[in-house]
């Protein structure tokens, strides 16, 4: 730990708030150093070596809390998270990333269909038919759905920049 002032991430708040994005770089920066069995119960280690485990677990003791804290909410963005809020694919996307990674976080499991169906069924009902298009696609993974919808989101901008850039009948200026 003696590159402790290189370490590219925020270090861990007083009230913890950040400790589940902290615990992920911490872990893959201790992996990156080929020292993260330091902070495993029954590592290898000498005793002197132990003393990361002893403040992984007190940290842990103290902040790991946050399961419990962050689940209900989490648990309600699922709930009322909708396609149709959004106004482009990758704000929905994000939203649905971050959700499904802290209910993961908190213990919960979500599929790939899960977040398949999430999105499907909160379409904006004017465009089932689009949905049930979707669905007869069959897509097994949700970055399959994403980018189909990344796709479909930059023609439709196109077609509409094409559409507004001159009315409908007249011809292009040679």
């Amino acid at each position: 730990m003696a590159n402790i002032a290189k370490i590219e991430f925020s270090a861990l708040n007083i009230t913890g708030e950040n400790y589940m994005p902290w615990t992920a770089h911490v872990k893959r920066h201790l992996k990156s150093m080929g020292v993260l069995e330091t902070i495993t119960e029954w590592n290898d280690c000498s005793d002197q070596d132990k003393d990361p485990y002893v403040l992984w677990e007190d940290l842990k003791r103290r902040f790991d809390n946050q399961r419990e804290v962050l689940l209900p909410t989490a648990r309600d963005e699922w709930n009322n998270l909708r396609f149709q809020d959004f106004k482009k694919v990758n704000e929905y996307t994000s939203a649905l990333f971050r959700i499904c990674s802290t209910l993961r976080f908190c213990g919960q499991t979500v599929t790939e269909e899960d977040m398949l169906e999430k999105t499907f069924s909160t379409f904006h009902a004017s465009n089932i038919n689009l949905q049930q298009q979707y669905r007869l696609q069959k897509f097994q993974r949700y970055s399959d759905l994403n980018s189909f919808l990344l796709v479909v989101e930059k023609n439709n901008e196109l077609l509409m920049k094409n559409h507004q850039a001159r009315p409908t009948g007249s011809l292009a200026i040679p």
